[in-house]
């Protein structure tokens, strides 16, 4: 979701901005965040006589997470905190840990309490034995880790916080695309997410570098994002049914699996960008607000899918044609509820509120 993925005041970026580019941000994040939402809806067992939305599901996780590192990265370097001088880092450090780190350690924890509890009670995906092997997962085997929908504010973390100093290093950014190539490369283990560290910091990277081209970047997107967004769908179409089969795992490291996310993430950063600023959702105020919103349905989504959820299959199942219509209400009950939260509950719990900001 973005360095903020979310409201884009979190970083302060200067009002002398341009208002159209921010407006696009936002709207990108909230088309992005509905793809997060889609992706959550199941999170194990597919229900039986749904075999579209696995295929589907792994389509759009080809291109969704690498679209919000790239929103991360341009607003990291649009609001000037990746230039952050090293005199300035340590500051850096501690108000990235506030703002991130503690919102994934909080939420993170919440959900791991909440599981357990639920557990007793309905069914709940991706519970863990007990508490202390949910407290590991969390934080250090994070491959098994029961709050993944949380893993990118960790992520986020690092990159906000490593940025800087390696532009520090070489203003001219080659240290920082060199270590974003090679850590892509690498085979790195599911330990407090150096897997997904790896994997998405090229794309972060991709969006400081298309922050700091401003109109350079801009105007290729508005004349080439219809070939940009044909490239993307010949990549993610097969996929998505079920010509090209991959193993279903986020963070997966091998061959083709991380090419095609490398391939579909390219694409879809000039694709999507245009589409907000040309096509049909360039006109969708519903994707201001949740794009507004974005850090709060991100943290809640799963929270309000996984209630709902363990409610609605008490009265029927969800196999077969009621997806469709249960898969819906998730949908909006892991959209608006967090919306609602925050702007009726949060604000009576001052740190939570500036936590969700």
């Amino acid at each position: 979701m973005s360095s903020t993925s979310m409201p884009i005041s979190q970083f302060a970026i200067s009002r002398a901005r341009p208002a159209a580019r921010l407006a696009d941000l936002d709207r990108a994040k909230g088309l992005a965040i509905l793809l997060v939402v889609f992706g959550h809806l199941v999170a194990r067992r597919t229900p039986a006589g749904v075999g579209w939305y696995d295929p589907l599901r792994i389509a759009v996780y080809l291109f969704h997470m690498p679209l919000f590192m790239y929103l991360s990265g341009y607003v990291t370097f649009l609001s000037g905190a990746a230039r952050t001088p090293l005199s300035g880092w340590p500051r850096l450090l501690r108000r990235r840990a506030h703002r991130l780190l503690l919102p994934f350690l909080l939420f993170g924890l919440a959900i791991l309490l909440g599981k357990l509890a639920v557990a007793r009670m309905a069914p709940v995906d991706n519970v863990p034995p007990d508490l202390w092997h949910g407290l590991r997962a969390l934080v250090w085997d994070t491959e098994h880790s029961p709050a993944t929908s949380v893993w990118y504010i960790a992520v986020l973390f690092a990159y906000c916080v490593i940025t800087p100093p390696l532009l520090a290093l070489d203003r001219s950014r080659a240290a920082l695309i060199g270590v974003a190539v090679l850590l892509f490369l690498l085979p790195l283990p599911p330990w407090f997410y150096l897997d997904r560290i790896g994997t998405y910091f090229v794309f972060f990277v991709a969006g400081g570098i298309a922050a700091d081209a401003g109109p350079r970047w801009l105007r290729p997107v508005d004349r080439l994002w219809p070939l940009a967004l044909a490239a993307l769908v010949v990549i993610a179409l097969p996929v998505a049914l079920g010509w090209i089969r991959f193993e279903w795992t986020e963070g997966a490291q091998g061959f083709p699996y991380k090419w095609a996310l490398l391939l579909a993430g390219l694409a879809s950063l000039p694709a999507v960008h245009g589409l907000v600023r040309h096509g049909p959702p360039a006109r969708a105020a519903s994707l201001l607000i949740l794009g507004r919103y974005v850090f709060v349905i991100y943290l809640l989504n799963t929270v309000f899918i996984g209630l709902s959820k363990a409610v609605l299959l008490r009265f029927i199942p969800w196999d077969g044609a009621n997806f469709l219509p249960f898969a819906a209400a998730l949908m909006l009950v892991g959209t608006i509820g967090p919306m609602l939260t925050k702007r009726w509950v949060l604000k009576y719990v001052p740190a939570l509120d500036r936590a969700t900001d």
